[in-house]
């Protein structure tokens, strides 16, 4: 059984290539105003280095790293939707019969930030990371995590104007 899984380990580990992975990098984002009650969605813009890839958030391939983005968010604030791209079906020479779902160049993921009404007013940091794996057209590198990081600025909700209630069409005697 313990050769089995060294083998198993072994062989899972020749798919990387050891060294330095490349890295991606974030835009920054500017400040982002973000409403009491409303969803609000930020962009959130990355950079693939040239000559390089990253496997979609959704790889065709359960053996595959996703990419994928976890956030952390104040209390009272909530974490909406995530928006990943559609990847692009390349092949490599490492597989050339297969394609493989793919990022490179400029992404952006989208997330949504929804502060309740229980929010103060005023900015807040929200962090997360961002978990890929990238690789070129020989192998693929250790997974990496890139941090994430933006600000919101929360808001009042608009006022709701008040309405006088609608007068009766039947005379009153």
């Amino acid at each position: 059984m313990c050769g089995f899984l060294l083998l198993t380990l072994t062989g899972l580990s020749s798919a990387q290539t050891p060294g330095k992975a490349p890295s991606l990098t974030m835009a920054a984002v500017p400040l982002v105003t973000a409403q009491r009650t409303q969803q609000t969605m930020v962009d959130l813009n990355f950079r693939v280095p040239s000559g390089y890839h990253v496997n979609s958030n959704t790889p065709k391939s359960e053996f595959l790293i996703p990419t994928a983005l976890k956030m952390e968010v104040p209390t009272d604030i909530v974490l909406g939707k995530i928006a990943y791209p559609a990847g692009k079906d390349m092949s490599f020479p490492f597989s050339p019969d297969e394609k493989l779902n793919v990022y490179s160049g400029d992404f952006t993921i989208a997330v949504g930030v929804h502060p309740l009404r229980s929010v103060v007013p005023g900015k807040y940091l929200m962090h997360g990371v961002l978990r890929y794996q990238a690789c070129d057209n020989a192998a693929c590198y250790p997974p990496k995590n890139l941090p994430v990081s933006f600000e919101i600025k929360v808001v009042k909700e608009k006022a709701t104007p008040k309405r006088n209630p609608a007068q009766s069409p039947h005379v009153h005697g």
